[in-house]
């Protein structure tokens, strides 16, 4: 089996398509096609079932992908140790979220831009399921996940922090300077990101355990909600970390109400995954990020 035809089945079996994975190899489609061809020429079987516009992975397809994997990632951690490893470089896809994106992540971004350059850095905006799913597929080297569990099948994960959730209102709201429990909240005006949204979800399932039917005002982003929030539109629960701003020069306020439940920021990637160095290095430079600010907060 050559490495090459290897590297292309895996990419098509990640993707579902000879399409798509021509574009991303940067081949031929009639060389995708052909390529996979010739493994499964080599091995005696087919490994992807043709339904007409669709393929989907045989059985031996199935059993092959995750040797596969293997013996890439061993390839290129061979390749990185004969070179040397004085200056880490290659590919490195993660998924993230806007929360982390725009308001912890930029030191991080910034640190690998400059100490290494030859670290190929794409970050990818997905949240949830999304997200694991990528991870699975191997579409994405890391994730960052914000959730309640700390454990996800498939996945290997470690926690940098738990994440703060707090409830903010323009000063001039209602609630300001009010005694409040839960069940007053969902006569409120509510802003909320889109569904999908971690905490977004179960502050939803919160209210509606106090009544059954609860209506957001969504938005698209944390910028928009936060904007709305401070026009005096409603109230929304959000980390506390992309608030600080706002909070600090008093555009919003805090309501005093505890979420009920924890959310932690992890950084996940498939279980049996050999990490590459340059990922590794992105796994421990941000854990020593979000550690430096913990001990700063």
């Amino acid at each position: 089996m050559e490495l090459r035809l290897l590297v292309t089945f895996e990419k098509v079996a990640t993707v579902l398509s000879f399409t798509q994975a021509a574009a991303e190899l940067k081949y031929a489609q009639s060389s995708v096609t052909s390529q996979v061809r010739a493994l499964e020429s080599a091995l005696g079987t087919e490994l992807f079932d043709r339904l007409g516009s669709r393929i989907r992975l045989t059985e031996a397809g199935e059993r092959l992908l995750p040797y596969a994997r293997q013996i890439i990632e061993l390839t290129e951690e061979a390749r990185a140790a004969v070179v040397g490893a004085e200056e880490p470089a290659g590919s490195l896809v993660v998924g993230t979220m806007e929360s982390l994106t725009s308001y912890r992540l930029p030191p991080l971004l910034e640190f690998f831009h400059h100490r290494y350059p030859k670290v190929r850095l794409a970050l990818r905006t997905t949240i949830g399921d999304e997200t694991r799913q990528a991870l699975r597929q191997g579409t994405y080297d890391l994730g960052f996940l914000m959730e309640e569990a700390t454990g996800h099948p498939g996945l290997e994960s470690v926690v940098l922090c738990e994440e703060p959730l707090v409830l903010v209102a323009a000063p001039q709201h209602a609630l300001v300077g009010r005694e409040f429990g839960t069940a007053d909240l969902v006569r409120q005006s509510l802003l909320a990101t889109e569904p999908g949204c971690a905490y977004r979800d179960l502050f939803e399932l919160e209210l509606k355990s106090h009544d059954g039917s609860v209506d957001f005002m969504e938005f698209g982003t944390i910028e928009a909600t936060k904007r709305a929030a401070a026009a005096g539109l409603g109230i929304s629960l959000l980390p506390e970390v992309t608030v600080a701003a706002e909070l600090a020069e008093g555009s919003l306020v805090r309501l005093p109400w505890e979420p009920p439940f924890t959310l932690r920021t992890q950084l996940a990637w498939r279980s049996g995954k050999r990490l590459p160095a340059h990922v590794r290095l992105f796994l421990e430079q941000a854990q020593k990020l979000v550690s430096e600010e913990d001990g700063q907060a």
